[in-house]
């Protein structure tokens, strides 16, 4: 599929979504985006298997230009061995990149943002598999290397996110595990923050991030570690939802697109 079919397509889809600014809810119109407000850097989130929301990115990446793109999904490893790869080219950027052995959703999905913006430096953002484990094991600060950008929660969000940990698992998780995936959602957001960071410091910005909406929400996600590393930058916060989310949620901006057909994740765990 060319580029300007799928910035097309994804226009027509964004104008029947609705995009919420601050508690305002308004129609998210063909010829309207959303302002980067003069943003350093931007957090856009996704559910990963949803089509739209990566066609929904594309498009915001296509008009904005950024200067570099940070992908959740990609180690550096993986964008040092596709450097050279001519990025016109899917089939060419999928085997350069590894994608097939990543674990994530087809490339298919995520290639109309690299095509969005050729001209874009790429980081890649991804935690290495064993320091994971370690982060579960000793703590994302001891993993991360500094209390300062990792401090110990406070007993009530520790709580919260345990709760928010069970519940993405199906409930299926032991309750001596929720501490240990706390901590490793915790050194992610930290991880993708300095990621980010560091592309801002060496490309001047606007830097997009892609990356799932838990990661991007301002409350505990990337824009806490990001207040830290670079206090002065300017960050905008995108989730993208499947349905109307209950009251505020915690995003500069959101957007609800329809819902993707798929098997019950929670199969797996029973």
């Amino acid at each position: 599929m060319s580029q300007p079919h799928l910035l097309a397509r994804a226009a027509s889809i964004a104008a029947a979504a609705v995009f919420g600014f601050a508690s305002i809810a308004s129609e998210f119109g063909s010829d309207v985006l959303p302002a980067t407000s003069g943003a350093d850097i931007v957090l856009f989130g996704e559910v990963h298997d949803n089509p739209d929301h990566h066609l929904n990115q594309a498009r915001v990446v296509a008009e904005w230009g950024p200067r570099a793109l940070v992908f959740e999904m990609l180690s550096p490893e993986q964008v040092a061995a596709a450097a050279d790869v001519d990025r016109g080219d899917a089939a060419a950027m999928e085997a350069g990149l590894g994608w097939a052995d990543s674990g994530w959703p087809e490339f298919s999905l995520y290639y109309p943002i690299f095509a969005a913006a050729p001209s874009a430096r790429i980081y890649g953002a991804a935690v290495p598999a064993e320091e994971i484990r370690r982060a579960m094991i000793d703590g994302a600060a001891a993993v991360y290397g500094d209390d300062a950008i990792l401090p110990s929660l406070p007993f009530e969000e520790q709580r919260e996110r345990e709760a928010g940990q069970l519940s993405a698992h199906c409930d299926a998780l032991p309750a001596d595990m929720l501490t240990e995936m706390v901590e490793a959602q915790r050194l992610r957001d930290a991880w993708l923050a300095r990621t980010a960071a560091r592309a801002l410091t060496e490309t001047g910005g606007l830097v997009v991030v892609i990356t799932g909406n838990g990661h991007a929400r301002k409350d505990w996600g990337m824009p806490v570690y990001l207040a830290r590393l670079v206090p002065d930058a300017r960050v905008l916060s995108i989730g993208q939802f499947e349905a109307a989310p209950d009251g505020v949620p915690p995003f500069d901006h959101w957007l609800v697109t329809a819902r993707t057909e798929r098997e019950d994740p929670c199969e797996a765990f029973r």
